[in-house]
């Protein structure tokens, strides 16, 4: 009977054992070169654990609190100046959990300038949804919740938008109240003039080609008209001298031998023709500004 011959296994490769977590007692103490030598080691175990154990949450847990300074850091560079710093700390800190969340430490980036942008814009969009567009008292941003919320209640029971004396009945303030706070509430969001005027796709514009601007012409419009009546009261050869001047914008000595006069008598005739113009707009203004 032959005997077996002894199989020999194959070594099977073993993974490189994993960084013992360091042991940090009070992680916001610790100083920036050491937290962020602690947040690589931290983040490569992070990357191979499973989401959901209590090493994991340690982990993280750890990495939030050792780079809480980027936060505070962020919050005094984009911080407003009426909203709380408690609240603002927590919407940068959920950014930085975002971030951590997200980082990739085989990718070679420095987790700094991938967190910095994350935090800044959560804290950024919490201004943006939460803030005033334009500083208004605080009674009317509570008379503008207010408001807001008795037009729900009213329009369930009404089955149509209360009116403005509905709405002072339900809150027990006077009409002229309720319509500065809709004015107020005016203030908490602006648009900006690059929107589109609508939500289709073919549009015809932005917001601002919508707006009238001043158009400088319509001046000389006015002007044109109220020269009318004073150019009637001229004389044939005071009108004539003006449309050879400035309609055919000929020069004085041009104007001189075409009537047959010297260039000083035309100099001193256009003198007097415009100092009449200019005397006869000035008083029709001035008459004008009384009405």
């Amino acid at each position: 009977m032959t005997s077996a011959l002894p199989v020999q296994a194959t070594p099977v490769p073993q993974p490189e054992p994993l960084p013992e977590l360091p042991v940090i007692t009070d992680p916001q103490s610790v100083s920036t070169a050491d937290a962020h030598d602690l947040s690589v080691t931290l983040f490569r175990r992070l990357h191979v654990l499973d989401e959901g154990t209590a090493e994991y949450s340690y982990v993280r847990n750890t990495l939030v609190e050792l780079n809480l300074s980027m936060v505070k850091y962020a919050a005094t560079r984009v911080r407003h100046c009426s909203a709380p710093w408690e609240d603002v700390m927590q919407v940068g800190t959920i950014g930085l959990i975002k971030a951590i969340n997200r980082f990739d430490p085989d990718r070679g980036f420095e987790f700094m300038s991938f967190a910095l942008p994350t935090i800044v814009g959560e804290i950024k969009r919490y201004f943006r949804d939460t803030t005033w567009a334009v500083r208004v008292p605080r009674r009317l941003q509570e008379l503008r919740i207010d408001l807001a919320k008795a037009n729900d209640a009213l329009e369930q029971e009404l089955g149509h938008a209360p009116s403005a004396q509905q709405l002072a009945e339900r809150l027990d303030i006077t009409v002229e109240e309720v319509c500065e706070g809709r004015l107020a509430a005016n203030g908490f969001t602006s648009l900006s003039l690059d929107l589109p005027v609508t939500e289709e796709d073919d549009a015809p514009g932005t917001l601002a080609r919508s707006l009238g601007v001043d158009e400088s012409r319509f001046e000389t419009v006015e002007d044109l008209e109220s020269l009318k009546p004073l150019l009637e009261g001229l004389s044939e050869r005071d009108r004539t001298i003006l449309a050879l001047r400035f309609g055919e914008e000929l020069t004085q000595a041009e104007i001189g031998a075409r009537l047959g006069m010297s260039q000083m008598h035309v100099s001193r005739l256009l003198g007097r023709i415009l100092g009449r113009l200019r005397e006869g707009l000035l008083s029709d203004e001035g008459q004008a500004d009384p009405a």
